[in-house]
């Protein structure tokens, strides 16, 4: 007999879950078909907090796990967040009696996501995580639906929109990124402790995802290379800017015969590719695939609507009865994701030196590449007002990353230098 009313527990009433709470009371029947969805609990850590739904005549659970086991819902929805405790232990019990789990919480499936895609498929029970990647921004579904015809290469973007958003601000108003991310953080664009955004890992988690997704593998969050913009200065914006490029955080999964490379770092990008043009909080990806070639979609990557929107249209897929794995491939075929020898990966830096004005400095640093068997592909020095010495920056021709390295170090030794180099990535995009 086919369900009419589905039954809704959610556990997480943030932003997310006020939202997701609210437009199902508005509209019930928004799935294709015109079955009923009915929130028939809920559980947060405050009862009492203030927000924008009233869930007074809602039942309430202060255990989500007891939500999540709880007979009068026939989907858990889980936006509470964190890879362990509470979260995972709902998850975990709700899938463990075959109910169809939706949740936002990248984290948990970054980390645990092999073993819940073995539980959820051992007792048929869907597990859905379009919002935990972009926000609204559909890129799971992309992966896992529109792109199951091709053999996907590369996947790269921005993934996190409070770093989108401090770089972008930096570069705009002409200020350092201490006063960028307080105000960000005055905003509610970043957390009062801000590391897991700033230090790249809320990105880590992402591409995780998003390259199990596009390789059929198992996500592999010890695979991922991370490197965050907390050390990112107003003068490497302006320099770049001067050579052409824009700074972003690159999250990046790409693979080759040798492996599958999963990075999250600042890189330069071409200021006329789309990425350089994606300002503020939006977040943008790319996926390259052999036969389809490259599509490029934008939007929204975080933000109370666009986050429960994603949600509800897994909701609907639950409801309509989409059915198909986890990932790509049935868990107990996944294997981890085999990383390549980064220090072997070719690649481009733009290194940025603070000097002292003396003679000689310029063929000191050329000299030192050259010994080192790095080419220079641009060059720049420039006097800058209020910086203390002279900056000279410069890009690279392809050189393996372990070559690259040892040049860099070799500079960071002259005796002219009055600051460790600065190096930050070119983009291959």
């Amino acid at each position: 007999m086919t369900k009419t009313t589905w039954r809704i527990g959610v556990a997480g009433l943030g932003v997310v879950g006020s939202e997701l709470v609210n437009f199902l009371f508005e509209r019930p029947r928004f799935a294709p078909g015109g079955v009923e969805a009915r929130v028939t609990g809920v559980s947060a850590r405050s009862r009492t907090a203030k927000r924008r739904t009233d869930i007074a005549n809602l039942p309430w659970f202060d255990d989500p796990v007891a939500l999540a086991k709880s007979p009068d819902n026939d989907i858990f929805v889980e936006l509470m967040g964190g890879s362990d405790g509470p979260a995972r232990a709902a998850v975990e019990a709700a899938l463990a009696m075959g109910k169809p789990v939706v949740t936002a919480n990248k984290a948990l499936i970054a980390i645990h996501g092999r073993a819940l895609a073995a539980l959820a498929e051992a007792t048929h029970a869907p597990l859905l995580f379009e919002a935990a990647v972009m926000g609204g921004t559909p890129a799971v579904k992309m992966l896992r639906e529109a792109m199951v015809g091709d053999d996907v290469q590369v996947v790269a973007g921005i993934l996190n929109g409070t770093c989108n958003y401090i770089l972008s601000e930096m570069e705009l108003g002409g200020r350092a990124f201490a006063d960028v991310l307080a105000e960000a953080q005055r905003l509610g664009y970043a957390e009062a402790e801000p590391s897991m955004d700033v230090g790249g890992f809320d990105s880590a988690h992402k591409i995780t995802i998003l390259a199990a997704l596009a390789f059929g593998a198992a996500p592999t969050y010890s695979a991922v290379e991370v490197a965050g913009i907390e050390d990112i200065e107003l003068l490497d914006i302006r320099l770049a800017k001067d050579l052409g490029y824009r700074i972003k955080l690159l999250a990046s999964a790409s693979r080759s015969g040798e492996g599958v490379s999963v990075r999250v770092h600042p890189a330069l990008v071409p200021l006329d590719h789309p990425l350089a043009r994606t300002g503020g909080v939006l977040n943008a990806l790319f996926m390259q695939g052999t036969r389809i070639g490259r599509i490029f979609i934008q939007g929204p990557g975080a933000g109370g609507s666009p986050t429960a929107a994603a949600a509800a249209a897994d909701i609907a897929d639950v409801m309509t009865g989409l059915v198909r794995p986890v990932f790509q491939s049935p868990a107990q075929t996944l294997t981890p994701i085999a990383p390549v020898d980064q220090a072997q990966t070719m690649g481009r830096v733009f290194v940025r030196l603070l000097v002292r004005d003396e003679p000689g400095v310029i063929a000191s640093v050329t000299e030192t590449l050259a010994d080192g068997g790095v080419s220079i592909d641009s060059f720049l020095q420039k006097s800058i007002e209020g910086v203390s010495g002279v900056p000279i920056v410069l890009t690279t021709h392809d050189a393996p990353e372990s070559v690259l390295n040892e040049a860099v170090r070799r500079m960071g030794q002259l005796p002219t230098l009055m600051a460790p180099p600065r190096v930050i990535r070119i983009a291959r995009v």
